[in-house]
């Protein structure tokens, strides 16, 4: 009779399987050899058996039914099958006689209705074996997400432990994924620009591959990287270290969400100013060019019909820094307030333990709210839509209460981190008023505020609400100051309402 040899294993992973396709091949040659079989082919695939489907033991049947050959030579069973309609195509073209003999160096078979039985049985153990499997593996699963392990493989800038079962940190790539969100998060680099940084850094996938645009998308996408991860469509609070904060993750989101689907387009000439402005009068774009020399800013008047006239760059730049110096603070200045903020940050490190004790008890509370959140889903009072949202919202509040501890814990009160942030960007004001530098104010309007209008040739914004109060003081003293000139009688009076330490130096 003639035989035809049929080896596979599930995966392409080697150190997964109990014997490679070399090594199979190499036993099934030297039985044949030794049992002085007829081999007419040797067909090999790595696919797994649980599901039909296999294209080389399709093409192996054919040739059974065609008698090129008439017996199958395999390591074993479930070799051949691991799920019903494989196995019973096998007993079918036995019963048939398509197939005569069935050859395993590890297993005993006789085409007889005995042996056929006992075929049967180790394709049932086969299929036994896929099933229970999966069911383990579903445990497993379960078993990880109840203490807050991720299941999978590990996301770049983390490793599996296969020791502890746990996922640690990279500490060769973890660095350069920080350092890819806090680049992205200031709103100065695409996406095309964080993959080209992140490779000249090189960073490299597990595989060893460049990071391509999209795989960086997703990485700034992801919430793992400040503790939290989704499976199945359900967040989970993680026990791993956490890579970044979530106020630099949510940062990130902000700037992604802020630019959209714009496209970057390569141009001869850069107008420090385009991208930046809205037509007050229809809402179009403001877009620019040169004419005799000198740069024009004008509405692209795409929706209707608008009546704005062309900007000089110059006129704009004066506007711009106009709206700059309500915003800015002097270098001498800065350093005051910040020494300030120090002594009172010494000041609030005496109160902290009861801050942190109020945290902690809201964090406690959190605990609570998702067991009764849980056992109002296991009891069907809410959809499991709402479960996971509500779930979701509870566990980023955690993880902000907790980063919220740890930083009064490690001596930044939290309160204060904004301020000397606000205070920092005020200086950063001044600085890009004594350097020109268009570009920069064009990046460091966008931070402070939205809703850059031009309209009859002049420039408006909306601040942030801190910039917008300091920005209306000054306006509210510019005036009083111009009063008092007109009224040289009042200015050697008392002012009623002196500023305070903090509003002084800014004054």
């Amino acid at each position: 009779m003639k035989y035809i040899i049929y080896a596979r294993k599930s995966t392409e992973s080697e150190e997964r399987q109990i014997m490679s396709i070399e090594s199979q091949l190499s036993e099934l040659n030297e039985f044949a050899a030794k049992e002085k079989l007829e081999i007419v082919a040797s067909l090999c695939e790595s696919q797994t058996a649980k599901e039909p489907g296999r294209m080389k033991f399709a093409e192996m049947l054919s040739f059974l039914e065609s008698g090129k050959a008439d017996g199958i030579l395999s390591w074993n069973p479930d070799r051949l099958a691991r799920n019903s309609i494989d196995g019973g195509q096998i007993i079918y073209l036995l019963d048939t006689g398509k197939i005569k003999d069935l050859k395993f160096p590890t297993h005993w078979f006789e085409n007889t209705p005995q042996g056929k039985f006992m075929l049967n049985i180790a394709f049932g153990q086969s299929k036994y074996y896929v099933d229970n499997l999966a069911e383990n593996i579903k445990r497993g699963h379960r078993t990880k997400l109840r203490k807050g392990i991720w299941p999978g493989f590990a996301p770049l800038g983390y490793a599996n432990n296969h020791k502890t079962r746990d996922i640690d940190v990279d500490h060769e790539k973890a660095p350069l994924i920080k350092k890819g969100f806090e680049l992205y998060s200031t709103g100065k680099y695409t996406l095309k620009q964080i993959a080209k940084i992140l490779k000249d850094l090189g960073l490299r996938s597990y595989k060893g591959n460049v990071l391509s645009v999209s795989c960086v998308q997703r990485l700034l996408q992801n919430q793992f990287y400040y503790g939290l991860f989704e499976f199945k469509g359900e967040t989970h609070q993680g026990t791993h270290e956490p890579i970044i904060t979530k106020k630099l993750f949510d940062k990130c989101q902000e700037v992604m969400k802020d630019r959209g689907h714009i496209k970057t387009r390569k141009a001869e000439k850069i107008f420090p100013f385009r991208g930046l402005l809205a037509c007050g009068e229809c809402g179009c774009a403001i877009t620019a060019e040169t004419q005799k020399g000198h740069n024009y800013y004008r509405c692209t008047k795409k929706r209707e019909i608008c009546s704005q006239k062309y900007v000089r760059e110059e006129l704009l730049t004066e506007q711009i820094k106009s709206s700059l110096q309500k915003v800015s603070l002097s270098s001498q200045d800065t350093e005051k307030i910040l020494r300030e903020l120090d002594k009172d940050e010494q000041k609030a490190k005496a109160n902290s333990f009861v801050i942190v004790k109020n945290l902690k008890s809201e964090l406690a509370d959190i605990g609570t709210k998702l067991d009764k959140l849980l056992s109002a889903y296991l009891d069907e009072i809410i959809s499991a839509e709402e479960y996971t949202a509500r779930k979701q919202k509870m566990l980023d509040h955690r993880v902000e209460l907790k980063e919220e501890i740890r930083e009064i814990e490690d001596g930044n009160v939290s309160w204060l981190e904004p301020a000397r942030a606000w205070i920092k960007a005020l200086n950063q004001a001044d600085k890009l008023l004594k350097s020109g530098d268009k570009s920069e104010m064009t990046t460091f309007l966008k931070q402070i505020g939205s809703n850059h209008i031009l309209i009859d040739k002049s420039f408006s914004f909306s601040p942030k609400k801190p910039f917008q109060i300091l920005a209306e003081r000054r306006v509210s003293r510019r005036e009083t100051s111009s009063f008092h000139l007109r009224n040289p009688e009042l200015r050697s009076q008392r002012d009623s309402n002196p500023c305070t330490r903090l509003e002084k130096p800014v004054s």
